[in-house]
């Protein structure tokens, strides 16, 4: 049977994967459909629905299609109880370092994140 933490992981893999492939199929998966996405990095809040927010991913051209080097770890998994958690995770798309933190929940036999906020660096390229 497996663990909460490596059932999570492998949400996060899943999410890791989507991110990269700009794969939106794959972000479904990982996603509770009544998700939110938000960020205040620029000095004012983004928040997006995933109705909002996967056309982005759709219009987007993927880190894979340019042959980016993949740049994703799991800093963190931290359980609030027995269907709640928090992952700290980091990865890269183009210029853009994130620091991703999530929110999971576990409903319907499977964990699904619920929220998902974030902060961006951009980082010199070339």
């Amino acid at each position: 049977m497996a663990t909460a933490e490596a059932d999570i992981t492998d949400i996060l893999t899943t999410y890791f994967d989507g991110l990269y492939h700009s794969d939106t199929q794959r972000l479904r998966q990982a996603f509770h459909p009544k998700a939110i996405y938000a960020c205040a990095t620029d000095g004012t809040l983004l928040h997006l629905t995933m109705d909002e927010y996967f056309p982005v991913v759709d219009r987007r051209p993927s880190p894979a299609s340019r042959n980016e080097a993949r740049r994703d770890r799991i800093v963190a998994i931290d359980f609030a109880g027995p269907v709640t958690a928090i992952a700290r995770v980091e990865c890269a798309i183009g210029p853009k370092f994130f620091t991703d933190l999530l929110t999971l929940v576990r409903l319907d036999g499977r964990w699904q994140i619920i929220s998902k906020v974030f902060h961006y660096d951009l980082q010199e390229t070339g």
